[in-house]
């Protein structure tokens, strides 16, 4: 448990260390964040308004218009193309960074930019993958929906470089697919323990950001002051936003390291050969 614990923070520091030298890389996340947003609403409202989207949110075998599908297949895309084109340009800013130069948040944008019908490619496949697992998840039981959560952890493992090999390479999104799953299996195996750190990593940070702000809250409402308390909201809540989207950025920053090393076998100044090998646990 706390070898692990160790690995992970190795990973999570040599992550910062680049994150410190270009700060402006948590602007990809935070821009981000607000495009979903967006989208959401933009769907969400009318969807809403219309009573249409019950029977997706409930999870029930609900008989459901085919509009409502294709709706939401949309809003999938939409997200998809979102959350990848801003990774895209947060990962390959990163790359940059890795082999010593100093990008800025233009070069990120040019670089997602000059990617942007590859990144629309795999977001339709993505958003494809995720719609009939989710209509696979509301027509079967307790455990088809275990059965479920077990394959889309695959796929998020499988598809895990896909973005770096978008940016880096001239290759279509199944191309990038087969390239992120070949070197997932062929490099390290199943044992991953490198994303799972990282996340483990983040959730004691947040354990101590929700802690530290639930005090916080306490005491305001001990105080009786109500701008007080607001005050403590309103730091709890930034806190936590702010924890989210640095953990957004040492994400994109670790896998297009993890991607550079994969392919490369380089190490850098802060990813150095063997910190990258505490990444994953071998076969």
């Amino acid at each position: 448990m706390f070898e692990r614990l160790s690995r992970s923070w190795k990973l999570l520091m040599a992550s910062a260390s680049v994150l410190a030298k270009d700060k402006e890389l948590l602007l990809f996340p935070l821009v981000s964040s607000g495009a979903l947003l967006v989208v959401t609403l933009a769907f969400a409202l009318p969807m809403f308004g219309l009573g249409a989207l019950d029977g997706l949110a409930k999870g029930r075998n609900e008989a459901i218009s085919a509009g409502v599908y294709v709706v939401a297949f949309l809003f999938y895309f939409c997200q998809y193309f979102v959350i990848f084109f801003f990774n895209s340009a947060l990962v390959g800013a990163a790359l940059m960074r890795l082999e010593g130069n100093d990008p800025t948040f233009s070069d990120g944008w040019r670089i997602a930019t000059s990617k942007v019908g590859v990144i629309a490619g795999y977001a339709l496949i993505a958003a494809t993958v995720g719609m009939i697992l989710r209509i696979i998840q509301e027509r079967v039981g307790f455990i088809g929906r275990i059965v479920v959560g077990l394959i889309g952890v695959g796929w998020s493992l499988a598809t895990f470089l896909v973005v770096p090999v978008l940016v880096s390479r001239d290759v279509g999104p199944v191309d990038a697919i087969k390239e992120s799953a070949s070197i997932f299996t062929e490099t390290w195996g199943e044992n991953v323990v490198g994303q799972v750190g990282l996340g483990a990593a983040f959730a004691f940070i947040f354990i101590l950001v929700g802690l530290a702000g639930g005090f916080l809250i306490i005491v305001a409402a001990m105080a009786h002051s109500g701008f007080l308390f607001a005050v403590a909201v309103t730091l709890t809540i930034i806190a936590v936003a702010l924890t989210a989207l640095v953990q957004a950025a040492l994400a994109g920053i670790y896998s297009a390291a993890l991607y550079r090393y994969a392919t490369t076998g380089k190490d850098t100044e802060t990813f150095d050969a063997a910190t990258m090998k505490l990444a994953f646990v071998p076969k």
